[in-house]
């Protein structure tokens, strides 16, 4: 698996060790490999951590040929709408032509009778940001409204023609999925973790810019489960993961405060014009129907329950950074 070491990483590499795979996973070149976060060194001799590139295909299909894995799952790429825009010609090198290099690869393997290689690509509701209705299922038109949303669709669209050509090679469209692994750089963490430090006394507002923005927030774990079943499927397809309901970063942000006790929240909330996205979409909502029907998949953590692990989460990291 690329993306290794991002949040959807260490949970899907829990996952499959559990279940009794050896997972074979890579981190950027940049990164310091013995690095790995304490959870993905619990997993012993189970994970085998390898350098490489996203950008070097060279190194990455040498990967394949080496390790000849049964499964290849692409988590790894610019994960932030907003460092899309400072870079978009990076999002499109990391997040699109690494998937149809390694897609391209597979296929020319299977024609040489290589043992197959079943793909996962983490797609993002970002595809189809501006298709204009909702809840948006796998019929949607293609509509990215950023440049992440842009190349995350050419590497959706790679997946659907790479299957037209043999592959058994699923893109999981996914929405927004949240846990206390998230970066604070995301607006969930920055959240709950701004809401922990007000309630240790150790802030005193949280800034943020807009929130009317909906959104349909689920559990991180979950979303990675659904990429096992994919992956396990009889059939490739696309697959919406998605809750089906929409909370507003205004219901979060309550959420989050409730959990600390605080329910006149907002003396301690500053909004900043400054971090509005340009051409953001109001609503994202999904229909997962053909993941639950298919696969079976359902959510196991609801919108509170997600927020109140987060909070819970940082509210505990901060207590342990206390004297005493």
């Amino acid at each position: 698996m690329t993306g290794l070491t991002g949040q959807d990483g260490g949970y899907l590499a829990e996952q499959l060790v559990a279940a009794g795979d050896v997972v074979h996973g890579v981190v950027s070149s940049a990164q310091d490999p013995d690095g790995v976060p304490g959870h993905l060194r619990d997993l012993g001799d189970a994970l085998v951590v390898h350098e490489a590139d996203l950008r070097d295909l060279t190194a990455l299909t040498a990967l394949v040929d080496d390790v000849e894995p049964d499964r290849l799952f692409n988590l790894a790429g610019m994960s932030s709408v907003a460092a899309s825009w400072e870079d978009p010609v990076g999002a499109l090198e990391v997040n699109a032509r690494p998937v149809l290099g390694l897609l391209e690869h597979l296929h020319r393997r299977s024609e040489r009778g290589a043992p197959p290689t079943r793909f996962v690509q983490a797609s993002s509701a970002e595809v189809f940001a501006g298709c204009g209705r909702t809840p948006i299922d796998e019929s949607c038109p293609v509509t990215p409204l950023n440049p992440y949303g842009s190349a995350k669709a050419l590497a959706h669209q790679s997946v659907g023609m790479y299957r037209a050509r043999g592959l058994h090679a699923s893109s999981l469209v996914l929405f927004n999925h949240e846990s206390p692994r998230r970066p604070t750089r995301f607006v969930t963490r920055k959240i709950t973790a701004g809401v922990a430090a007000i309630a240790a006394g150790r802030a005193d507002r949280l800034t943020l810019g807009n929130l009317a923005v909906h959104r349909d927030w689920g559990w991180a774990p979950d979303y990675t489960r659904a990429m096992v079943l994919a992956a396990a499927a009889a059939t490739p397809d696309d697959y919406v993961v998605a809750t089906g309901r929409a909370h507003s970063l205004f219901d979060l942000v309550e959420t989050a405060f409730a959990q600390v006790g605080i329910t006149d929240w907002r003396p301690y909330v500053v909004s900043d014009a400054a971090l509005i996205r340009p051409a953001d979409a109001e609503v994202l909502v999904g229909d997962s129907t053909r993941l639950r029907t298919r696969l079976g998949w359902a959510p196991t953590v609801d919108f509170d329950g997600m927020v109140a692990a987060m909070v819970a989460a940082d509210v505990a990291a901060l207590a342990d950074e206390l004297p005493g």
